[in-house]
């Protein structure tokens, strides 16, 4: 075989191999975009998703990546949905509007369902159930709703518990997150804080000097996301439903919280 035959096939063997590579890429684009048609994500193929970083065990940050039972959650729905988890990190207080203006297709965050979020945006099924807790430092009188009479009570500022706890107090100390909260009153800031019992539980449990106290409501937590995007709504219940069915909710739940949280309570006030 001549030096010219050998370059042409090398040339013919070189454009065969860069056009197989061409149709493989733009086979997975098709794929993932088609994942993900129904379902007017923010970004093709991609399921965005927020948190905060800042809400053990249910999201954490480590090693600049977020962590815990939320993000869990939500890498298996996106796997069941066929799409790429993305997250973002933010503040719990911007997380709905940031669903309602389109830049974030859901929100992992142990969002409690309440009727005035409704309004605001569509929740999927409960993927855990929890309750409001009053945590104060060791010694501290402040242990039941009785005791918040005149307390200052320290608060994520975006939290449903505010809505609760001002039956009791009307004096409050606000922070960005629930963890931030509990550490001040562990400081001598505030009186008490009132949070979800299983992730104040958990901040004790690592090391934050605070006793956990009376348990005075139930929650569900749930994921938000637009109001407008039913099939998303639809797909996501399914993955849940499959989550709870093959027994990896409760796996997830246990292995990040220790127990089983993917059930409602019989009665979980104490």
């Amino acid at each position: 075989m001549t030096k010219k035959w050998i370059g042409i096939l090398t040339l013919v063997a070189a454009l065969i191999l860069a056009l197989v590579a061409w149709w493989a890429s733009n086979s997975s684009d098709d794929a993932n975009n088609e994942a993900g048609a129904d379902f007017n994500l923010v970004n093709p193929g991609k399921l965005t998703i927020v948190s905060s970083g800042g809400f053990v065990p249910f999201t954490d940050m480590e090693n600049g990546e977020m962590v815990g039972y939320d993000i869990d959650v939500g890498r298996e729905i996106a796997k069941i949905l066929g799409l790429e988890p993305q997250f973002e990190k933010a503040d719990f207080s911007g997380m709905i509007t940031g669903i309602q203006t389109g830049r974030y297709d859901i929100a992992i965050n142990s969002h409690t369902i309440t009727d005035e979020r409704k309004k605001q945006v569509s929740f999927t099924q409960p993927y855990y159930y929890s309750g409001s807790m009053i945590f104060s430092a060791p010694g501290s009188s402040v242990k039941t709703v009785d005791d918040l009479k005149g307390a200052t009570v320290a608060l994520n500022r975006s939290s449903n518990y505010y809505v609760e706890a001002q039956e009791y107090t009307d004096e409050f100390d606000f922070y960005d997150d629930d963890l931030r909260a509990l550490q001040a009153v562990a400081e001598g800031h505030g009186d008490a804080g009132i949070t979800d019992a299983i992730s104040g539980k958990t901040a004790i449990e690592n090391g934050l000097k605070l006793e956990a106290n009376q348990q005075f409501s139930k929650t569900e937590q749930a994921i938000p996301l637009a109001k407008d995007n039913e099939k998303l709504l639809e797909a996501i219940n399914e993955a849940m439903d499959e989550l709870k069915a093959n027994g990896k909710l409760k796996e997830l739940s246990i292995k990040w919280i220790g127990f089983d949280v993917t059930q409602p309570p019989e009665d979980i006030v104490e």
